[in-house]
């Protein structure tokens, strides 16, 4: 027993420097980057996210804005860091899908970062033209089948959350529809009024305006459960393919290798964050669903989302072009 004691006090004396240096931690101010441009969604959440880590953690946390090549710039930005806690980086699905597809990348996405937090869920609206006689997703759906191969679905770009959305629900589906990638979301809206393309997952944000307006059908939704927002619009779930979800997220993460005790200070200060009533009312203003979660959930959900776009990828032979 008097050995058992003793061994334990050696433990503990041991583990006291580490849980000293931190609860010194952070020395420096922090930085977030964002790998993509100022004004988008993930720049959005990096900010909240600086604004209330740094009154949490007592620091100053900056944002930089790191864009270009499908968020590689800013990753590989990221990676480069010490593995210290000082270094963050906000992604979202190519986090995901760029290792699948893309070659050459300088980082392994795998193994250079440690996930801190899943931060928000950004639900997407499958919209359609007003002279669309589809008035739900089964309506969608029978009209497809009705025209093989005639449908066109837009979306802001290949190997983002609206095409991995948009393919999910033809698989589900058993359709067959055509796939015009634009240069982002805004830029497909037009031709979806005009009825040039037949169907699109849109962001909330940008989406349900047109909505509200008149301008645009909203048949579904691509979250588990219905928007609040939104709540007289089912679920794609509910239209006949249950088990259906998949939208963007956005998440934190920190340098591979940081000290568990200074991953878990800054889980909490992110979980934290999307607490704030301030947040989370912003948050419901552009449509996002805030989350905030374990450090342990968010690594869980990656190796989900991975396995997801992994099929969604060989199933419909995705490239990023």
């Amino acid at each position: 027993m008097v050995a058992h004691l003793a061994r334990r006090a050696l433990l503990g004396s041991l583990a006291l420097p580490a849980l000293a240096r931190a609860q010194e931690w952070p020395t420096r101010p922090l930085r977030i980057i964002a790998p993509y441009t100022p004004g988008g969604g993930i720049d959005t959440t990096a900010r909240l996210l600086a604004q209330v880590m740094g009154r949490e953690l007592g620091q100053t946390v900056v944002v930089e804005n790191r864009p270009g090549s499908a968020g590689m710039i800013g990753a590989g930005e990221a990676a480069r860091g010490q593995p210290d806690g000082h270094t963050l980086l906000v992604d979202a699905i190519p986090h995901v899908a760029n290792p699948q597809v893309l070659t050459g990348i300088p980082f392994d996405y795998l193994t250079a970062f440690a996930p801190v937090s899943l931060s928000v869920i950004v639900p997407h609206v499958m919209v359609v033209p007003l002279s669309s006689p589809a008035r739900s997703v089964a309506e969608f759906i029978a009209l497809a089948k009705a025209r093989p191969g005639q449908l066109a679905y837009g979306t802001p770009g290949a190997l983002t959350a609206s095409h991995f959305a948009s393919a999910l629900l033809a698989n589900r589906a058993g359709i067959e529809l055509v796939h015009v990638p634009y240069r982002g979301g805004t830029a497909a809206l037009p031709d979806l009024m005009s009825g040039n393309i037949a169907v699109m997952m849109g962001t909330v944000s940008s989406s349900v305006p047109l909505v509200t307006e008149g301008r645009i059908r909203c048949i579904g939704v691509t979250t588990k459960t219905r928007l609040a927002n939104l709540p007289e619009v089912p679920t794609i779930a509910e239209q006949g393919l249950p088990g259906y979800e998949m939208n963007e997220w956005n998440g934190l993460f920190t340098v591979a290798g940081t000290p568990p005790a200074v991953l878990a200070r800054l889980s909490a200060a992110a979980q934290a964050t999307m607490r704030d009533p301030a947040v989370q009312a912003r948050m419901a203003t552009l449509g996002l669903i805030p989350v905030g979660s374990t450090a342990a959930a968010f690594a869980s959900f990656i190796a989900g989302q991975r396995e997801i776009v992994r099929k969604l990828i060989a199933d419909n032979r995705m490239t990023a072009s």
